[in-house]
């Protein structure tokens, strides 16, 4: 029971990392500056935990890694970083947290994976509370943060069908490297060429980039691994909730979003609807060992696939 706590206070850091990242990137980070801001954030946490996993991708995973860094990675690192800076932080947290449902619907439309109704319950609950958070704050919100955040939903999305798909034979961190690397190392080129020099690291801003490409991303990932190896999948699953709620709670608190009755109830039926869409646990056939055949073979559950990716 002791060891079940620690691993879930250990996975709880990921999320919460994550959602201080929109906080982080918005107060802190070169407003004007997406491509370094992503091309940093990817590049020196996928070397990271390349030296730590110690493993090269072989076969097809070459290609697949250059594929997912671009979508999970490059493109959608660029969307979360410009919907971090052109919206308010609680308002990115809470649309972002529909990012489970999308995954949901394009997992169901991509890949011909039918969600359970209840899945489809949560995905219109979900989706209904982001609209309500939405469009109850009372003031006109920047369209092109908006975009960048359904751009990022929709891009994460289709990686994660992808990812999801190709996990056979990769060890989940390691791939998580080689998705940052490849990705980090593909922005490089357009942000020297669109962008110019990097911004200057110093002050408020080096630390603040610190903490997005150790914290809210290579140790945010380590923990979130580690968790996937140790706890049940369900359970890391309502640990992302502390996402969204850690984002709108800081944005509240620091930079004093409103938070009205509406956004409180849009909020809610955010969490309703992903505690609805959770992955369920299928029932496990009855084998020989279940009723006794007298092997002494103990009886082991399997195919407890884990999820795919994140949630940036």
């Amino acid at each position: 029971m002791e060891a079940n706590v620690r691993w879930v206070l250990l996975t709880a850091l990921a999320p919460i990392a994550w959602g201080a990242n929109y906080w982080v990137t918005h107060a802190y980070l070169p407003a004007d500056r997406p491509l370094w801001g992503a091309a940093l954030r990817a590049l020196p946490a996928g070397l990271l935990l390349l030296a730590l996993a110690r493993r090269r991708p072989h076969g097809a995973w070459w290609w697949r890694s250059a594929l997912l860094g671009l979508l999970n990675t490059a493109v959608f690192f660029v969307l979360l970083y410009l919907a971090s800076q052109l919206l308010p932080t609680s308002t990115a947290a809470t649309v972002m947290a529909a990012s489970p449902l999308a995954m949901l619907l394009t997992a169901w439309a991509l890949a011909a994976q039918h969600p359970h109704r209840s899945h489809l319950a949560g995905a219109v609950v979900g989706l209904a509370g982001v609209a309500l958070t939405v469009l109850g704050t009372g003031s006109a919100l920047n369209r092109a943060g908006l975009a960048a955040s359904a751009g990022a939903m929709l891009v994460s999305s289709v990686g994660y069908v992808l990812a999801a798909r190709w996990r056979e034979g990769a060890d989940p961190l390691a791939a998580t490297a080689w998705q940052l690397t490849a990705g980090g190392l593909l922005l490089l080129p357009l942000a020297a060429g669109a962008e110019g020099a990097p911004p200057p690291l110093h002050g408020p801003t080096l630390l603040a980039f610190g903490y997005v490409t150790l914290a809210a991303t290579a140790l945010a990932f380590a923990c979130w691994f580690t968790g996937l190896r140790h706890l049940p999948a369900a359970t890391v699953g309502l640990l992302g909730l502390l996402n969204p709620l850690t984002g709108v709670l800081l944005g509240t608190v620091l930079d004093g979003d409103e938070l009205g009755p509406r956004q409180g109830l849009g909020l809610a039926l955010v969490v309703v609807g992903i505690l609805l869409g959770r992955p369920r646990p299928r029932p496990r056939p009855c084998t020989d060992t279940d009723t006794g055949n007298g092997t002494g073979t103990p009886a082991t559950a399997t195919g407890a696939g884990l999820p795919g990716k994140r949630v940036p």
